[in-house]
């Protein structure tokens, strides 16, 4: 009876860690899958301007970056109908947000447009992209206008599961202005996302610690079955 409990035992062990195994790849794989969705909300931008004939705009990092300056600043002021009530000052863009982004003072250009949104609960791009960024006719007059020439996005989202998104655009010669010193590697993000960079999302960062966990479970419950043996 004793030797039948550990057969068991060992059976069940062994049954675990391959389900932890399995959760472990299927989160490697969700981390891989999911890009940035600031470079997603971007593309959908683009892929809206060429199709009416429009040529696509430069994706900037440095633009990008300041968009979700614009976002951190404007959290928490979200009404009950996905309304977003904020306006950073011009002091805001050359003494906090420039600096925070890295972006060399000299290539600071103009912000000729600037599209803020926000929503009670997650959106995927395409659903941020038709629901809060080209919603009205303000947005899709900016989306389309004939003298953008580069775009940046930024996006979070705040422990209450509310989503912000800024869409911020310049009109000065293309890939010229905003530029990120030491093209960006300064930047010490620790949430939301931009576009332009490589740098990880935090929703990636939440999926490597989710991984993490996992492989320390599957580490422990190991052990566990080989002092079972």
């Amino acid at each position: 009876m004793e030797k039948m409990r550990k057969m068991v035992g060992r059976s069940g062990c062994e049954v675990g860690l391959l389900v932890l195994c399995h959760l472990l790849l299927a989160t490697q794989v969700i981390s891989k899958k999911h890009g940035n969705p600031a470079n997603e909300i971007v593309d959908l931008i683009n892929e809206n301007r060429t199709a009416v004939k429009l040529p696509p705009l430069n994706n900037s990092p440095g633009i990008g970056c300041m968009a979700l300056q614009f976002v951190e600043a404007c959290m928490g002021n979200c009404t009950a109908n996905n309304t977003l009530h904020c306006s950073p000052s011009e002091d805001d863009l050359t003494e906090i947000f420039a600096p925070n982004c890295g972006i060399e003072l000299p290539t600071f250009g103009s912000i000729t447009g600037r599209i803020l949104g926000c929503h009670h609960k997650h959106l995927n791009p395409s659903e941020a992209f038709s629901q809060v960024i080209a919603s009205d006719k303000t947005g899709v007059t900016l989306l389309k206008n004939r003298t953008n020439t580069d775009v940046g996005v930024g996006l979070m989202s705040s422990h209450k599961g509310m989503s912000y998104w800024c869409v911020l655009f310049s009109s000065d010669k293309a890939n010229s202005t905003f530029l990120l010193e030491d093209r960006g590697v300064g930047i010490k993000q620790k949430t939301g996302c931009f576009s332009g960079s490589s740098i990880s999302c935090n929703d990636g960062q939440r999926n490597r610690n989710a991984g993490m966990h996992l492989f320390s479970m599957i580490c422990t419950m190991a052990i566990t079955c080989l002092l079972m043996r």
